[in-house]
């Protein structure tokens, strides 16, 4: 296993674990479990750390990749600037959730501003995942490459 593709296996975990813990979180407040709130925030937490690892996997991604003949250069670019925004975005949610875990010591249940904030952030954050995904997708896969996309733009 190289580095693109330990960054392709990964980078699936927090488009799909965000949409999972936002649906947990929609229980969670409308059944109003403050466990179900407590594994919510340990999943944004852990959602976050793991966004982080996959940037870094995605730059050496890049570097085991970078001589490709089939590489275009313009996709790169446009995924790495959707994900740079994506992972700017998580870092945000599991800080809004490592807040909510760290109230959680002094009073019994998180206040709902926060899960109001966190649930909209998460959101956000899930849209911008979903586009970073999608314009990474574009990298490799010819098929999904919009048509104004030059084929033989090398590096």
């Amino acid at each position: 296993m190289n580095w693109a593709h330990l960054h392709l296996a990964l980078n699936h975990i927090p488009v799909l674990g965000t949409v999972l813990v936002l649906v947990l979180l929609c229980a969670a407040m409308l059944r109003r479990s403050d466990e179900l709130k407590k594994v919510c925030l340990c999943g944004f937490v852990v959602l976050a750390v793991v966004s982080v690892l996959i940037k870094f996997s995605g730059d050496f991604a890049f570097q085991s990749v970078a001589d490709a003949g089939w590489l275009v250069e313009s996709a790169v670019i446009a995924h790495e600037d959707a994900a740079n925004q994506a992972t700017a975005g998580m870092f945000v949610v599991g800080l809004l959730a490592a807040a909510g875990l760290f109230l959680l010591r002094q009073v019994r249940s998180a206040p709902r501003w926060l899960l109001g904030a966190l649930f909209l952030t998460a959101f956000v954050t899930f849209l911008l995942m979903a586009r970073a995904a999608n314009l990474g997708g574009r990298i490799r896969h010819t098929e999904i490459r919009p048509l104004e996309m030059p084929p033989n733009e090398r590096r």
